[in-house]
């Protein structure tokens, strides 16, 4: 094959999965557009390579009149890379100094924004309980995919990953011994559920949905990475619009909101660590 058949056959390809994004948002209201498009044409290209169809017109055709394969290539969009305690440097921080700001608030209000299966939801619950907040606080973890929602609800997870989770937990910090967190049940560990009853799950898109209520901490962590800077910027909007006056935005170690249009509405607070506060504004 010539490098002109090569570039041929790419520019196709980009037309097709254009295509293809535009027909799930007109038909299935997911708007995966402005999503990193390297990402997307790679979790598109596996999934072809797994079905057996010819080409990425024929998988749009399908996924058009097939909702449950729409289903299983909607999961593959989704990011589900997550662990407990991830960037125990976060946490740390976190517990240092956001925390002693949140004692003077009576009650706390905190958006995990693309929870996926919950780790980092049920780290923060940790961390709460053991600050002494707990009682006074709800946390809303929220995904586009409702099948890692409902995982996130049961609050089961692989033991084989209990080791590392236990490493994080220290490093971030942690009190108290992690096993207390939990029971083991043959190959999965159950989370108390004393730290799911101020967790609620809900489904929200942060591309289409709008302004979720006047939180006091919004974590998004690692979820942005996938997106256009245009989209970066919507949804740093979503953010600021969300949180009260002096209240707090983290975002992963590898993000930042240097390109938003809203750059100018935060102030750095742990730089490292990627906690913006927003600037007071009337």
């Amino acid at each position: 094959m010539t490098q002109n058949q090569i570039d041929e056959q790419i520019e196709n390809e980009d037309i097709e999965i254009s295509l293809l994004l535009k027909g799930i948002y007109l038909k299935y209201g997911y708007d995966f557009r402005e999503y990193s498009s390297a990402h997307i044409k790679r979790r598109i290209i596996k999934r072809l390579g797994e079905t057996g169809l010819n080409n990425i017109s024929e998988m749009q055709h399908k996924i058009l009149n097939d909702r449950e394969f729409f289903k299983t290539l909607l999961s593959d969009f989704s990011i589900n890379v997550t662990e407990m305690f991830r960037d125990p440097v976060f946490y740390k921080a976190f517990r240092e100094k956001v925390i002693p700001i949140l004692r003077t608030y009576p009650f706390i209000r905190i958006w995990h924004a693309g929870c996926s299966t919950g780790e980092e939801a049920y780290s923060m619950a940790i961390l709460l309980q053991e600050e002494g907040l707990y009682e006074r606080v709800q946390i809303y973890a929220t995904d586009f995919n409702s099948k890692v929602l409902r995982k996130a609800e049961s609050g089961i997870f692989k033991i084989e990953n209990v080791k590392e989770y236990t490493y994080n937990y220290q490093k971030a910090g942690g009190t108290a011994s992690f096993s207390d967190y939990y029971t083991a049940k043959y190959d999965s560990v159950i989370f108390e559920s004393s730290l799911r009853k101020k967790i609620t799950f809900a489904e929200h898109n942060l591309v289409t949905d709008g302004v979720f209520g006047e939180m006091h901490v919004i974590i998004c962590r690692n979820v942005m990475i996938y997106f256009n800077k245009e989209l970066q910027s919507k949804v740093i909007k979503l953010f600021h619009d969300s949180l009260g006056n002096r209240c707090f935005l983290c975002l992963g170690l590898k993000e930042n909101i240097r390109f938003s249009n809203n750059s100018k509405d935060f102030e750095v607070f742990c730089d490292y660590e990627k906690i913006y506060q927003k600037k007071y504004t009337i």
